[in-house]
């Protein structure tokens, strides 16, 4: 089982370097120049990183008792934090409404296939082409971003809601059919309470995918530290550049760490060693001695 588990593995990666010769044309040494071209850009462009963007602007006028928190660093940042952080919130209750009834195991084909194409053709299209049309129906500013940015978090984390639904075990399913429980009841009182911990998960790795995208779609107009980065660009200030994309980098440390802690009061059994995947698929089968040795 190991050797055809990393013999896929090899394949895999074997096919994906011949796409990749292919892709380049069979010109390697584009590479070695790409690698260089980039060493002297960074070295002579951008570092050292240039921390003005942590001071306070000179306008508008600061009146603030910390002058850090009128920085471009600080606005662009909190205003990211802003934008995802709503966008995070209004995508999970949508797809929290949306999932359940895309669900085979919830809910009758007619239901679940419609459900799905809908999240699919939601999800299909980038959260930046999303800021793109926000902006043209809208205008500039955050508002356009937290739209952006709520419609894919609606298809991106609904379809990882319903293929959760989907993987839990269907005893307590068939349990909650058995007592008569309506699909909503079974959803609320058996599904979630369950998959809370995956929800959790799912939740915060969105609000750290929207912190990191933020970056994207301010380069539109539709807000956000993202904007002030457009704009260091334009005027070559790549040091600048390199400064905020530092401050991201710190901030979904931040958020990852947050993360780990905010799982382990969902998760009633963090006493317990769980399984990594390739112990799930190299498991062995359990011996019918030691079945009775354990009684």
């Amino acid at each position: 089982m190991k050797a055809r588990l990393f013999g896929a593995i090899g394949a895999l990666g074997l096919i994906a370097i011949v796409v990749l010769s292919d892709l380049a044309d069979g010109d390697w040494g584009r590479f070695g120049g790409g690698l260089e071209n980039l060493a002297v850009f960074f070295t002579e462009s951008m570092w050292p990183p240039d921390w003005s963007v942590l001071e306070a602007r000179s306008y508008p006028p600061c009146e603030a008792q910390l002058e850090f928190t009128c920085s471009v660093g600080y606005v662009g940042m909190l205003e990211t934090l802003k934008i995802a952080f709503v966008s995070t919130i209004l995508g999970f209750l949508g797809a929290m409404l949306l999932s359940p009834l895309a669900a085979r195991n919830l809910q009758t084909v007619w239901i679940s296939i419609p459900v799905r194409i809908l999240l699919a053709a939601v999800r299909s299209l980038p959260s930046l082409i999303w800021a793109i049309i926000f902006v043209i129906v809208i205008g500039f500013g955050p508002l356009s971003g937290v739209l952006a940015m709520t419609f894919y978090t609606v298809g991106y984390l609904g379809k990882l809601q319903y293929e959760t639904f989907e993987g839990m075990e269907s005893a307590p399913l068939e349990a909650g059919r058995a007592m008569g429980l309506s699909s909503t009841s079974i959803t609320t009182n058996i599904v979630i309470p369950e998959n809370s911990n995956h929800l959790l998960s799912q939740l915060i790795f969105m609000f750290e995918y929207n912190v990191r995208h933020g970056t994207v779609i301010g380069i539109v107009g539709a807000g956000g530290i993202g904007y002030h980065i457009y704009n260091y660009m334009k005027f070559l200030q790549y040091d600048k550049v390199l400064a905020l994309l530092m401050l991201i980098f710190v901030v979904v440390i931040i958020i990852d760490l947050i993360s780990f802690f905010a799982r382990s009061f969902v998760n009633d059994q963090g006493d317990v060693r769980r399984p990594t995947w390739l112990n799930l698929i190299l498991k062995k089968p359990v011996e019918s001695s030691e079945v009775e040795s354990s009684d």
